[in-house]
């Protein structure tokens, strides 16, 4: 038999070189990103000094942190505030992004996402039980919640799923489908029946947020998305296999119901991750995978990494446009992803490597 590495082995395509020259574009813009988001806000802080301020406290020792020339309400907006904010939205970016592309891979369903599955919902019941029973508003008693919320739905449509000792792909989407819209109803009924002081928190966990991130938050978040990350680019091959159908990946020698399973789980705790800390943000986990798809083709080895930045700069630069376009108001997270990544999805899609990449079928 054939080996996986010699039948996957593809020719130079179009795509590659897109690549190679989008994944350094992109890492530069994220960081510029970042660095204007740090930058802007209430208190005055030039990019120059944020980027100080940030150097000084990953590398102790700096002689501008010691001097005067920078003072403490600056270095607590930008360290204590902004930064995590900042990082939060491009972790999560990025998470939903990677789980949207993996999941689109192993459901050979276009239209896939991590919200069909139900985490998010699930994660919206857990939250909003943990306001209604009035139990606190506390960041960290919600995104707790909204975890356990997310992680019971994954497993009850991992259970559903499965028949006959194997995951359905079909049965996985109609019974997310279904989930979802169960767990929305009870969402929808909480939030009716709650004080009406509750609601506020409600509707902006609903909407996504990350005005609330701290540094510890940050840790979950990055340990799912590095250990997804890196499973992910070590399943690179046989996720391009799997394109081509069960059968053609069982003849390469894949074990397709191993493969779908562990994805799956992968996903699902990367979502739940990220949307106990940010709430439900739709939109990033559908577009921002096509998008990268369009640009450099469908091999997982390079569409994957730009999956992973593009999502990242693009939930980044929404939170920045989130929070200066109204200020001092906020714009919900969720509202801007809609807003901002629709037209574009919709233009690109109209393009002719659209067509040729068979989005427009």
């Amino acid at each position: 038999m054939p080996s996986l590495r010699t039948e996957t082995r593809q020719p130079s395509r179009p795509g590659t070189k897109a690549a190679t020259v989008l994944a350094p574009v992109l890492s530069v813009a994220l960081l510029g990103v970042l660095l204007i988001s740090v930058s802007i806000g209430a208190i005055s802080v030039s990019a120059l000094d944020a980027l100080k301020i940030v150097t000084g406290h990953l590398l102790p020792g700096m002689p501008w942190m010691s001097d005067g020339s920078l003072t403490t309400m600056q270095d607590n907006a930008v360290w204590q505030f902004r930064l995590p904010r900042a990082a939060l939205a491009a972790l999560t970016g990025a998470s939903l992004a990677l789980a949207g592309a993996l999941i689109q891979a192993v459901v050979h369903n276009p239209l896939a996402e991590p919200y069909i599955l139900g985490v998010s919902a699930g994660a919206g019941v857990g939250a909003v039980s943990f306001i209604v029973l009035g139990l606190g508003i506390s960041a960290l008693g919600i995104s707790a919640s909204a975890f356990a919320g997310a992680m019971i739905a994954t497993a009850a449509v991992y259970l559903l799923a499965r028949k006959a000792g194997r995951i359905a792909p079909q049965r996985l989407i109609l019974a997310g489908v279904a989930l979802g819209a169960l767990f929305s109803a009870i969402t929808s009924y909480l939030t009716i029946s709650t004080d009406a002081q509750n609601v506020y928190s409600i509707m902006f966990f609903l909407l996504g947020s990350v005005s609330a991130a701290t540094m510890q938050q940050l840790l979950l978040p990055t340990l799912a998305l590095l250990a997804v990350a890196a499973f992910a680019m070590t399943h690179a091959r046989q996720l391009n296999a799997l394109l081509a159908g069960d059968d053609a990946a069982r003849a390469l020698g894949i074990d397709v119901n191993r493969l779908r399973t562990t994805t799956l789980i992968a996903t699902a705790l990367l979502t739940g991750a990220v949307v106990a800390v940010s709430g439900g943000i739709g939109f990033v986990g559908l577009v921002v995978p096509h998008v990268a798809r369009i640009i450099v083709g469908s091999d997982h080895r390079r569409m994957l990494p730009v999956a992973v930045l593009g999502g990242a700069v693009f939930l980044a630069t929404c939170d920045l446009l989130g929070r200066t376009l109204a200020a001092p108001s906020e714009i919900p997270l969720g509202v801007l992803t809609a807003l901002v990544g629709a037209p574009f999805f919709l233009w690109l899609l109209r393009r002719e490597r659209a067509d040729r990449m068979g989005m427009n079928r």
